[in-house]
């Protein structure tokens, strides 16, 4: 993540870096996160904000792991592709150690955020990994991608900044071209 060009994160964005691995509250490792305006824009209402807010579980994992929801079960789509994730009963959102702990600010701002928008999302009853849909096209995705994308324009985020932070290392450079154009980024 070193190459991406310099984007600040909202001044009063905070994250708990020292968290050890395991369960905390989302405002544990994200403090104030729910006073913030990118926060309360999420599309949902201002009561499930201020429940999300209060139930949504951060499960900090060791290994190669930037950010994710947990499961409730592990979807085909990932067993097959070889992927075991954390599973959660409820709302949980899945942060490597290493992510946490040495990722900028606006990195971890725009990707909480981006996951936030799938805890909606599966609340809604929405399937976050659809069968028959390339990640660079699946729904839930481009959704989640084009609100943080929003927020990091009124942040000044160039297309520079939003190309390397929308390439994602299981993708091939033409899924990433897809990607960038699903969510408005221009290509280089």
């Amino acid at each position: 993540m070193s190459r991406i060009p310099r984007v600040s994160a909202p001044p009063n964005f905070r994250v708990d870096r020292a968290r050890p691995k395991g369960s905390h509250a989302l405002l544990t490792v994200f403090p104030g996160l729910d006073r913030l305006p990118g926060f309360r824009s999420l599309p949902t209402s201002s009561a499930r904000q201020r429940s999300m807010a209060r139930s949504t579980r951060v499960q900090v994992v060791p290994g190669p792991v930037f950010m994710y929801v947990a499961p409730h079960a592990i979807p085909e789509i990932l067993r097959r592709g070889g992927f075991t994730p954390f599973t959660a009963p409820g709302d949980c959102i899945v942060v490597g150690l290493g992510h946490l702990r040495r990722s900028a600010r606006m990195i971890l701002y725009m990707d909480i955020l981006h996951e936030l928008c799938h805890v909606i999302q599966r609340a809604a009853g929405r399937d976050l990994w659809q069968e028959g849909y390339r990640y660079a096209d699946r729904p839930t995705e481009i959704e989640a991608y084009r609100f943080v994308i929003a927020l990091a324009r009124e942040r000044r985020a160039t297309d520079a900044f939003l190309r390397e932070y929308l390439h994602v290392g299981w993708m091939t450079p033409k899924e990433h071209r897809l990607l960038l154009r699903n969510v408005g980024v221009a290509p280089r």
